[in-house]
């Protein structure tokens, strides 16, 4: 089981690692829920996902007042992501210089120096993911088609085209 359980959460973090953006999902009481796109600035061993804000942003207001966040990744028809956690905001320099990547610098001036700057800790809980990349993408296509033809259902493969897991 804990085998099984190590390949998910590498499989959930080979996917989140193609992905150089996410939307994240955040909520304030008495709010609707805000979705914007952000870069990913560090994937942890663990899921865990860190990004740069900027302290004046909407979103700071909304983590503080409610910490459980969602992140959406998808790209075209092939993979989807999304991960449950809860948000920590962090002012840490030394964190900052390790993720730091220049492409930021259009939404931070200062750089690392950038008084607003600060860290969004996504401490991931559970996730959820569908797959169909390479061969898996031809083998869901030719069962989708089968299906139609049929009037049944094509076959998803749990764990390998699609999963849900605890972080």
């Amino acid at each position: 089981m804990e085998q099984r359980h190590s390949a998910q959460i590498n499989k959930v973090r080979e996917l989140l690692e193609q992905f150089d953006t996410a939307m994240l999902v955040t909520h304030a009481s008495g709010e609707p829920h805000h979705a914007r796109p952000m870069a990913i600035a560090h994937i942890d061993d663990d899921c865990d996902v860190w990004f740069f804000t900027d302290r004046g942003s909407p979103k700071v207001n909304e983590i503080e007042h409610d910490e459980r966040v969602l992140i959406v990744c998808q790209d075209e028809h092939a993979r989807y992501l999304s991960i449950m956690g809860r948000a920590q905001l962090i002012q840490d320099e030394a964190k900052a210089n390790e993720y730091w990547k220049e492409t930021f610098k259009p939404w931070f001036p200062g750089g690392v120096n950038d008084p607003g700057l600060l860290l969004i800790h996504v401490h991931a809980e559970n996730a959820e993911y569908w797959d169909s990349q390479g061969s898996k993408g031809i083998k869901y296509i030719f069962q989708a088609a089968t299906a139609y033809a049929t009037g049944t259902r094509p076959k998803i493969e749990e764990g390998k085209q699609h999963g849900k897991i605890t972080l």
